[in-house]
C-alpha cells in the first residue's frame, strides 16, 4: 500500500544544514503494525509527517497504492488525507471552543458530508469510544485518556486506511496510555494500517514490525518472531 524510494528531506537550522531523512526506502503492506524508535532527532516524526503528507520530500518518490502522491497540489494531498490517513497526536490538537462531538464532526464537516451523515457517524463514534457522557463536554473538560480517545474518533471517523500515532501516550499516565494502546491495538485488528513513533521500547516492541531510525537513516526494519512478542 505504501512504497517510498530515496525519500530525502534536509532544514536549514541557523547556519547547519540538518538532514532529517536520508534515502529512506520502505515498503508498507495493508493492515501492518509498525513502530518507529529511536533516539531524539533521528527523523522519527519527520518520516510520520511524511507519510501523514504533512510535509513534502526534496526528493524521491512517495505512492500510496497505484498513486504518485509526491507531487500532488496542495488541495489533492488535502482530499487524500481526509480520506485515506488518520493522525493522533501526544498533544491530542482538538479545538478548544468545541465539543468532543464537534471536535468528531470536524472532519466531515471539512469533507461535505451531509448532516443527517454527519449526525449518525458522531452518535456511531461516542458509543464506540466509551464517550457518551463526555460528548457535550469541551476539551478542557476532559481527562488526558478521553481527550485521547476523541482524538482517536476524530482520526477514524472517516474510516480512513491508514492511522499515524506520533507518540499517542507521550501526555498520558500508564493506566489511559494502556487504554489507548488497545483501542489502536483493536482498530488494527480490523484491518487499518497502525504506524506509531515512540520513545517507550515496551510499547514499541507491541508492534509486528520494528523500524529504528538513527540519523536520518531507518538502521533496523525487525519483524519479531512470535515467541517473542507480548503476551506470548
Amino acid at each position: 500500500m505504501i512504497s517510498l524510494e530515496k525519500i530525502c528531506r534536509s532544514f536549514t537550522v541557523g547556519d547547519e544544514k540538518v538532514h532529517a531523512l536520508r534515502d529512506i526506502d520502505l515498503r508498507v503492506s495493508d493492515g501492518e503494525y509498525i513502530s518507529i524508535m529511536g533516539p531524539s532527532g533521528s527523523g522519527k516524526s519527520t518520516l510520520l509527517n511524511m507519510i501523514g503528507l504533512l510535509d513534502r520530500p526534496d526528493s524521491g518518490t512517495y505512492r500510496i497504492g497505484d498513486e504518485d502522491v509526491t507531487l500532488l497540489s496542495d488541495r489533492r494531498q488535502a482530499e487524500v488525507r481526509c480520506h485515506r490517513i488518520g493522525f493522533i497526536f501526544q498533544f491530542f490538537h482538538l479545538v478548544s471552543r468545541m465539543t468532543a462531538s464537534e471536535n468528531i464532526e470536524l472532519p466531515m464537516i471539512l469533507a461535505g458530508m451531509e448532516p443527517k451523515q454527519r449526525r449518525g457517524k458522531v452518535e456511531e463514534a461516542v458509543e464506540a469510544f466509551g464517550l457518551a457522557d463526555r460528548a457535550s463536554h469541551r476539551p478542557d473538560q476532559l481527562s488526558g485518556g478521553q481527550r485521547q480517545r476523541v482524538a482517536i474518533a476524530r482520526a477514524t471517523v472517516m474510516q480512513p486506511e491508514i492511522l499515524l500515532a506520533d507518540e499517542p501516550t507521550g501526555n498520558l499516565d500508564s493506566t489511559s496510555g494502556m487504554d489507548v494502546i488497545n483501542i489502536l491495538e483493536r482498530l488494527n485488528g480490523d484491518g487499518i494500517t497502525l504506524i506509531m513513533v515512540t520513545h517507550d521500547h515496551s510499547l514499541g516492541r507491541r508492534a509486528t514490525r520494528q523500524l529504528t531510525m538513527v540519523d536520518g537513516r531507518i538502521e533496523r526494519d525487525t519483524v519479531p518472531s512470535l515467541s517473542s512478542a507480548p503476551g506470548s
